[in-house]
């Protein structure tokens, strides 16, 4: 029985499928220019990595000043904002210009994932109360109907209505964290590890393997309590994953080790600051989103648990017949790793476990967990142009490759994860890089235009380019181009080869850095 009274079809000029971190600024950056926008999304909220998946931002360290969109760096200004107006707020954090809320060593602006959410919602909502933007949660699309080079038609369903409503639009944006409208509408694509042949990268695989992708990890948020929590419910699966070895080495899956993928060594993690002789971050500081010195009140702190301990590198969450079955096995993971935490984790001072226990309130979950599993891979169109190895490491290049047709730009290390079938993870320093538009052109549909970390990158290159502010770019980048082509009658193909530079004062209009400086980047 339907819920809602919402036309079974109804038509746009925009419909962008997955409110994903690109998602959403494709849906703001098309209505901006006054075109009619579709967005749906298949969890509760809107924002992907930042809320549904709680993964505060990885970024560069030049970040605070260039690098990313004006409107991403809007976007970090307003997190500060809402943590400087909290009445418990310390004068540390009211009267700092730049600070990290969580006081993280991952991120310099870690947060709760609410409050990116807020943020992010405070965006779109103008456009939904004007009738710009017409957005559907708990949403996903099902079907398509393609004819020739054309997506004529897309139905989404909605989980809490029945049957599939049919979305027609000019444009059709895949802002998808697994690209799942590609196989949808048969767009070619690519998964896993390509091979030597295919990329020509030193690194790449002698043999293509479409199932060798990066683990998933399931987020759960954590708080640190002075005194012991209520008990935790032993995982059924907890035997399993206690006495499952690592896949890349000899040491257990729940335990203190975890992979280097700098020198390919095992690394021996600690909880917090003040047990580990080496390094300068404990596990808990990794991802922290609550720092109890920032505030006035004595709260705990609270972190997001994506650690080693979690990586689910056992299975595919798509493309795979078993992916619903992997799903809850990283769930479950994430439960047992929780456990262990609590009550086998070897401590220093010779006991086991400490006093941690979930905030689902964090989360927006009943459990504790993210509504959905942090996707760190995704299906990667086929497109007229593609990011090598080769383009980005400072190994094979001398320092920034110019790209004449740069739509944004991104700085990260290529940062792979032990995958699921080989388990190979590798790490090597990287130039910052320019995103060019040739990647985001589909070589077989004219109004397909990827808008998440599904562009035309590889195996490889998906390990820098997967980040919160190159998603975001991207996502800004096919807003614009969805309009652009409609205001020009053009395709994104067109763009490219006859109005690039039209386009790229679009973009830098709106915001888009296309190139880097290096004169004004210190410790380059």
């Amino acid at each position: 029985m339907k819920t809602e009274n919402k036309p079974d079809c109804a038509r746009f000029d925009v419909a962008v499928i997955g409110a994903s971190v690109g998602g959403v600024q494709a849906a703001l950056c098309a209505a901006e220019h006054g075109r009619h926008v579709y967005l749906c999304e298949e969890t509760k909220w809107i924002g992907g990595q930042l809320t549904s998946q709680a993964v505060p931002p990885d970024e560069h360290p030049w970040i605070e000043e260039c690098g990313s969109t004006e409107k991403y760096r809007r976007f970090r200004e307003d997190v500060r904002k809402c943590y400087r107006s909290d009445p418990h707020a310390s004068e540390k954090m009211k009267d700092a210009d730049k600070f990290c809320p969580g006081g993280s060593w991952v991120s310099r602006v870690a947060h709760d994932p609410r409050v990116a959410l807020q943020i992010l919602t405070g965006y779109l909502q103008p456009y939904i109360d004007s009738g710009l933007v017409e957005l559907e949660l708990e949403t996903h699309a099902v079907c398509a109907v393609v004819k020739e080079r054309k997506i004529v038609s897309v139905g989404v369903q909605n989980d809490r209505t029945d049957g599939v409503r049919t979305i027609e639009a000019d444009y059709f944006l895949d802002a998808t964290d697994c690209g799942d409208l590609l196989p949808i509408v048969g767009a070619q694509y690519r998964t896993g590890a390509e091979s030597k042949e295919q990329t020509g990268e030193p690194h790449a695989a002698e043999t293509a393997n479409p199932e060798d992708m990066q683990p998933c990890t399931w987020v759960a948020a954590l708080e640190l309590c002075k005194e012991e929590p209520e008990p935790l419910e032993r995982p059924a699966l907890y035997d399993l994953f206690r006495l499952l070895k690592a896949p890349y080495d000899d040491d257990f899956q729940l335990s203190w080790y975890g992979p280097n993928c700098a020198d390919h060594k095992k690394t021996r993690f600690y909880m917090f600051d003040n047990e580990d002789p080496v390094h300068c971050g404990g596990l808990w500081r990794y991802r922290r989103i609550v720092a109890s010195d920032h505030y006035t009140d004595g709260r705990n702190e609270v972190t997001l648990f994506n650690w080693p301990q979690n990586d689910y590198a056992f299975g595919n969450v798509f493309d795979d017949p078993h992916a619903q079955e992997h799903r809850e096995m990283a769930r479950e993971l994430t439960r047992c790793a929780v456990y262990w935490l609590r009550y086998d984790a070897p401590r220093p001072d010779g006991g086991k476990g400490y006093p941690v226990r979930y905030c689902p309130e964090y989360v927006g979950s009943d459990d504790g967990l993210a509504l959905a599993p942090y996707i760190r891979e995704s299906r990667r169109i086929v497109a007229r142009g593609i990011v090598r190895e080769q383009d980005l490491t400072r190994e094979h290049q001398s320092g920034i490759l110019h790209r004449k047709d740069s739509v944004g730009v991104g700085s990260y290390a290529i940062d792979l994860h032990p995958t699921t079938r080989t388990h190979t993870y590798f790490y090597t320093p990287t130039w910052p890089f320019e995103i060019p538009l040739s990647t985001m052109i589909s070589v077989d549909l004219d109004n397909l235009i990827p808008a998440c970390k599904n562009i035309g990158c590889t195996h490889l290159t998906n390990g820098c380019f997967r980040l919160h502010p190159v998603e975001w770019n991207i996502g800004e980048a096919a807003g614009h181009l969805a309009a652009f082509c409609l205001e020009k009658n053009v395709t994104p193909g067109e763009v490219l080869d006859e109005h690039l530079e039209e386009f790229q004062k679009v973009l830098q209009d709106g915001g888009v850095q296309l190139h880097w400086q290096p004169e004004t980047m210190k410790g380059l």
